[in-house]
Formats: structure tokens, C-alpha cells, sequence
């Protein structure tokens, strides 16, 4: 079994690798539908529609364009690469929309910036 360590994350926005990503998560959710008759003894369901979701979190940094180009309501066209981006590494990419950009500064800390988003269509789940 392969173990991957975190620092080995890479995610592209618009084509570009966003500067000083310190870390994201990916989220798919499914539907599933009752599709129980009235006279089964048991429920039973019915696969639905797919979702997915998630959140890049960086360190502040005003030159990066992929970093500027995050902003809510933006539409993206991403690759998230949790295991880097050799050839054979694991890819999630799809296109989303940004639902919310903040920027977090606080005393005696490095500020940062946290970009959420919706996912638009299928994920494409694959290699590099």
C-alpha cells in the first residue's frame, strides 16, 4: 500500500499551479432515491446525481495570478493532484465555481487566504 505525504499537493487553476497552496480538500457527495414499493419488507434505493465540492487553503500572496484569479463567482477550471504531478500520480479535475474567498491575518501569524468551491459538471477522476 503507497502512503503519500501532504507536501507532495499540487492543484492548477486555469491551467497554472497556485503558489503557496498549503493544503485543500475534495468532497463528492450522491444522491440516493427511495424507490421502496409498498409492499417490500425492507427499503431499498436507488443511485442518484453526484456532486463535489472543496477548499484551497494558501499562503497570502498578492503576485500569484492564480491566487487573484480566485475570487467568488469566478467559474475555474481545476486539476487537484494530491500525489504530485508525476506521470502515474492520481488527478481530480473538473470545473467549479468559487463560492467564497477570504483572507485571514492575525497577529504574529503569516496571512493567508482560503478560496471555497462548488463543483459544475462531472469530476474526472484520473492519472497524470
Amino acid at each position: 500500500m503507497a502512503t503519500h505525504h501532504g507536501k507532495e499537493g499540487v492543484v492548477t487553476a486555469g491551467g497554472t499551479a497556485v503558489g503557496e497552496l498549503t493544503g485543500f480538500t475534495l468532497e463528492t457527495t450522491g444522491d440516493v432515491v427511495e424507490d421502496t414499493a409498498l409492499t417490500d419488507s425492507t427499503k431499498s434505493f436507488l443511485a442518484g446525481r453526484t456532486s463535489f465540492s472543496g477548499t484551497l487553503e494558501m499562503n497570502f500572496d498578492e503576485t500569484d495570478s492564480p491566487q487573484t484569479s480566485l475570487t467568488a463567482g469566478s467559474s475555474i477550471a481545476f486539476i487537484l493532484l494530491p500525489e504530485g504531478n508525476a506521470s502515474g500520480d492520481r488527478s481530480f479535475a473538473g470545473t467549479g465555481i468559487v463560492t467564497g474567498m477570504s483572507v485571514n491575518n492575525s497577529m504574529d501569524a503569516i496571512v493567508s487566504r482560503t478560496v471555497t468551491f462548488q463543483g459544475t459538471g462531472a469530476l474526472t477522476i484520473g492519472t497524470v
